[in-house]
């Protein structure tokens, strides 16, 4: 990639409204300062040599003058659950995102990083990829590799008062309702930004002849067996021992060209890997050996990841062009023949559970257009695995020649969500966040992201189905409460709260361990529904409460299973939480 809240009452973190009248509504209102994004948008975006569709309007995104005396109707079902990854790099390389200094102490990496965290869920975020290994270094107590320079300034040097910032990001995270996904650079060895001496267990000292000097850098050599089997064994030490929610790994292969002083192309010095390949008798020429050395190592990590624990998300997210050409309007840096990175093929063959290529730039750039690459990189996904889309967040509202509008932003994201096959974004970085960068937080909140959405399911994981919830309600001297429990020992991951009103459904999400919940007060819902989802979020089947009055001060069993299909688990949100 070239570039306080009371934790405690955390459980109703997540509460989705939306009005189902019987007539559509009118879009989401977007501020002055940004082009409009209606909600009507039904088209799908334009995709080069393909006839861009006639607009059809849909119930519930079009808007049409709706008269004065229209009167609501909430659908009797409870709604599909809106379902839209929402991502956020949180990169430490370079103190980028976090910590913002290599100085600070125990105290103010913990308050940045709840900070951090009570950002993304204020913006209605479910996932952070946090960066925990950016060159041969770890963000995390490691037997493998030294404590990393960014959180303490010097490599080696462990954090005093001691801490492991993974595990403190894994359990924040999670009260929030936020997905973790611990992020590794697979090969750098040290970045230029480096400032303090390498330590006596850094992989450059301890077997140097696996790491070379390129352009400043330090770089793992791919083409060094043992250099994929330090990367494997590293990252599935964290998959044992953290309860990750994902892992990933970003776009640094072989490492980006580049030039000496006198202009000239500097080459990777992988001699003597290359030269051991064909002496014991390789047959590939270079470049294909190259590519080759990367395919193992995405092979391996996604075999192992799934292995040590299967409901993992093993994701990457590879530079956004995967050659000039493809399709057919694009031009630009060719990641296949300079950084190995054969991303096609990974995807093609099944060896992620989500894709992320780095659409970095705006949709009216025709040589790189974000609708383009988009309908391209979906049309490669033969195995159907999540498309998740990266965005250039912090160009959003900035300075420079890259620089785009917030409004731009909005339009990727409505991409997006008009792309079949794609259901969610990862935006870089969270800094542009924690800034409110040209006020982009106000814009998402008022625009695309108004209402939460639930992380897609992952249905091709391996886990346990969810168990059937049970529930009723009792009284207590503080108002309604809801009593969960499942039909037999096993414990959800989560459970989705709906609450039927007489103009929406309410979704609240709470963690599986929660026994009683306190009905909102106030909201006077008419009935119930409850869901639990397991790990991959899979959803049970309903099971459903009427309200014999209007307060819901009323107590008694839950009526069984709803009659029909569980909502979908995979139905994107756009631009509304619950859909009529």
């Amino acid at each position: 990639m070239r570039h306080g809240t009371n934790r405690a009452g955390m459980g109703a973190l997540l509460v989705l409204l939306a009005g189902i009248a019987c007539r559509p509504t009118a879009p989401i209102p977007t501020p002055a300062s940004t082009p409009a994004v209606p909600a009507s948008a039904e088209a799908a975006p334009a995709r080069p040599e393909r006839a861009r569709p006639t607009p059809v309007p849909t119930t519930g995104r079009s808007a049409p003058v709706t008269p004065a005396r229209a009167r609501f109707v909430v659908s009797g079902d409870a709604p599909p659950l809106a379902r839209e990854f929402r991502g956020v790099w949180v990169a430490s390389v370079a103190n980028i995102d976090w910590p913002s200094k290599r100085t600070l102490s125990t105290a103010q990496q913990q308050a940045e990083l709840i900070a951090l965290l009570d950002r993304a869920a204020a913006l209605k975020l479910n996932a952070v990829l946090f960066q925990i290994r950016p060159a041969a270094d770890a963000l995390y107590a490691s037997k493998i590799e030294p404590w990393s320079e960014y959180l303490t300034g010097a490599q080696g040097r462990a954090p005093v008062p001691f801490w492991d910032p993974l595990e403190f990001a894994i359990k924040e995270a999670h009260a929030r309702h936020l997905e973790l996904h611990a992020w590794f650079n697979p090969y750098r060895a040290r970045h230029t930004d480096a400032k303090s001496p390498l330590s006596s267990t850094h992989i450059a000292r301890t077997n140097p002849s696996l790491v070379k000097p390129y352009a400043g850098y330090l770089w793992m050599d791919p083409g060094e067996p043992a250099v994929r089997a330090r990367t494997v064994r590293v990252v599935l030490d964290v998959v044992k021992r953290y309860d990750v929610d994902g892992v990933h790994i970003d776009d640094y292969f072989y490492p980006y060209p580049e030039n000496d002083r006198r202009g000239r192309a500097i080459a990777f010095p992988d001699d003597r890997s290359w030269k051991r390949y064909v002496r014991e008798g390789g047959k590939l020429a270079r470049a294909d050996w190259r590519r080759r050395n990367v395919d193992l190592l995405v092979q391996a990590l996604d075999e192992g990841v799934h292995t040590a624990k299967p409901w993992v998300r093993f994701g990457i997210s590879p530079f956004g062009i995967w050659r000039p050409g493809y399709p057919t309007q694009v031009r630009g840096f060719d990641a296949y023949e300079k950084l190995y990175a054969d991303a096609r093929k990974w995807l093609r063959e099944g060896w992620v559970d989500y894709f992320t290529p780095q659409l970095y730039w705006p949709t009216t750039k025709r040589e790189q257009a974000y609708p383009a690459l988009l309908d391209w990189w979906v049309g490669e996904n033969v195995m159907g695995r999540h498309m998740w889309p990266g965005n250039f967040t912090s160009r959003a509202g900035g300075v420079g020649s890259g620089a785009f509008s917030v409004g731009e932003l909005v339009e990727q994201i409505r991409v997006t969500r008009l792309q079949d096959g794609a259901t969610g974004n990862v935006h870089f970085s969270m800094k542009s966040f924690l800034t409110n960068q040209a006020g982009m937080n106000d814009t998402l909140l008022v625009g695309p992201y108004a209402t939460p959405a639930l992380v897609p399911a992952t249905p091709w994981l391996k886990a346990a189905a969810p168990p059937l919830p049970t529930a009723r309600l009792a009284e207590t001297a503080t108002g309604t409460r809801l009593l969960l429990r499942t039909a037999g020992t096993a414990v959800p991951w989560q459970y989705a709260i709906r609450l039927r009103t007489d103009t929406a459904w309410i979704t609240m999400v709470v963690s599986g361990s929660t026994t009683s919940w306190e009905i909102p007060k106030g909201t006077s819902p008419t009935s119930l529904s409850v869901v639990s989802l397991n790990r991959v979020g899979t959803e049970s089947s309903p099971v459903t409460i009427t309200f014999p009055s209007r307060t819901g001060a009323a107590s008694g069993p839950a009526s069984g299973p709803a009659s029909g299909p569980a909502g979908s688990p995979s139905t994107p949100a756009r631009g509304r939480s619950d859909a009529p």
